[in-house]
């Protein structure tokens, strides 16, 4: 399975710790991120993760790219609700080329947990 991991800068810790916690789940598949947070993920845990643009410098975009092209099977994508982001308009189009190719979509731990779990089954 394609799995992209990608976190807003607040919430950047949380799927640090996400990506620990289910490193042997996460493993199995091949995974891509947004820059700043695949470099951080690999950092702390040593996954082999390719790691696009910064979200700002259009890893959001190469990201919908992929999904456009079916190559994303899933998106863990923990948002920070509370700060408006600059990039925006990108973070909405990913969002919605999740929605149109029923791409599924953790936006936030708990169901990030809940989907990871369900990966490890």
């Amino acid at each position: 399975m394609n799995i992209a991991l990608i976190a807003h800068d607040k919430m950047k810790p949380e799927i640090i710790e996400f990506a620990k916690k289910y490193k042997d789940v996460l493993k199995n598949h091949n995974l891509v991120a947004t820059g700043t947070t695949g470099s951080k993920i690999i950092e702390a845990t040593g996954l082999d993760i390719h790691c696009y643009q910064s979200g700002p410098l259009g890893g959001d975009q190469e990201i919908g790219a992929s999904i456009a092209n079916g190559k994303i099977d899933l998106i863990f994508f923990l948002r920070d609700p509370l700060t408006p982001q600059p990039h925006e308009p990108d973070v909405s189009a990913l969002l919605r080329l999740s929605d149109v190719h029923k791409i599924p979509l953790a936006t936030n731990i708990r169901t990030a947990e809940m989907v990871a779990h369900a990966l490890s089954d």
